[in-house]
């Protein structure tokens, strides 16, 4: 199947780069067709402009944008890697957000009401965070990042989420906590769902 990966950390030696690796060799190990694109690495601009919001409103867009759209058409399957920082989405992929979910593109409304447009595409997000699940939990933040990403973005532009991975007390983690964590990245890629 064709997959996507969008990654988000600017350290190589990072956690999250580990988490790719295991995404991607889960994938090659099943044969699949895999693009990745690395945000930090491609320099992609996150900084959605007064340019960019016209040429949506005139059905014209940027060509960065265009590329990342036909990334996104040609995928079956699209994986999310990121950290949360700041309770959130660091800025390059809020960025790549604004950007590519354009009007059109990722929804849009017919007669008042909204239709994503990414329907049939299935998706994985993988997160680290630094606090417990269970002080975002007291705080109300697991619910907040589910309704603003889950709900937010990605269900409404269509996608059907498989998984959605929070790997918290990521900066303490131990070595066997991430072999486990790695393994529930294995096992969610290996399901029937990824292999049709």
């Amino acid at each position: 199947m064709r997959h996507l990966i969008i990654y988000a950390h600017p350290n190589e030696n990072s956690l999250n780069n580990r988490l790719l690796q295991t995404v991607i060799e889960s994938l090659e190990k099943d044969h699949h067709d895999i693009q990745i694109r690395d945000l930090n690495k491609i320099g992609f601009n996150p900084v959605f402009s007064l340019e960019d919001m016209q040429g949506q409103f005139a059905g014209k867009i940027a060509d960065d944008i265009k590329t990342e759209q036909d990334y996104i058409s040609w995928a079956e399957q699209i994986t999310f890697i990121y950290p949360i920082w700041w309770t959130g989405m660091p800025a390059i992929i809020k960025g790549y957000i604004d950007r590519v979910f354009s009007y059109g593109f990722a929804y849009r409304y017919d007669q008042g009401v909204q239709k994503g447009l990414l329907k049939g595409k299935k998706a994985v997000i993988i997160n680290t965070h630094g606090k417990s699940h269970e002080e975002y939990e007291r705080m109300g933040m697991d619910k907040a990042l589910t309704l603003t990403s889950d709900n937010g973005i990605f269900l409404y532009s269509g996608f059907e989420i498989i998984q959605h991975f929070f790997f918290d007390k990521a900066d303490k983690a131990s070595p066997g906590e991430v072999d486990i964590w790695k393994e529930q990245i294995r096992n969610t890629y290996s399901q029937p769902v990824f292999n049709l």
